[in-house]
């Protein structure tokens, strides 16, 4: 029989990622309807090999939590809240960065679909790792 504890804990991880990739999408489709608005007189922004590969290897990262809350061990919880806290600081600090910078919508997105879930899950995993 699973477990439904780790399950729990998993799924809260995975609402903060999802809520990541549907930021960063509509940040994606934000800039993308300015530039049009603009009539394309707007500077593109172009990025660099590196750049894709930091991008795709972060926002991928998101996967790694909910795995690691599966497994169910000490050494993997604190990775995992780790791991976790990492993530939902950086996404924090450069969504809001970049709402600020693209418009304040994109704040509030970033609060409501990734700091909001992810202060959750980092609150459960804590009480979680002080309970075992």
């Amino acid at each position: 029989m699973i477990e439904k504890k780790p399950v729990k804990l998993a799924l809260a991880w995975l609402v903060p990622a999802v809520g990541a990739a549907i930021f960063v999408t509509i940040q994606c489709f934000s800039y993308l309807n300015d530039y049009v608005g603009s009539g394309g007189t707007m500077q593109a922004m172009t990025f660099g090999p590196a750049a894709l590969w930091g991008v795709s290897i972060f926002y991928g990262a998101w996967v790694i939590p909910p795995l690691l809350a599966l497994a169910g061990r000490r050494a993997t919880d604190w990775a995992m809240l780790a791991l976790g806290g990492l993530l939902f600081t950086m996404s924090t600090l450069a969504g809001v960065s970049d709402g600020l910078r693209d418009g304040g919508h994109l704040v509030a997105l970033e609060l409501l679909a990734v700091t909001l879930p992810g202060a959750v899950a980092l609150i459960m995993s804590w009480r979680h790792i002080r309970s075992n």
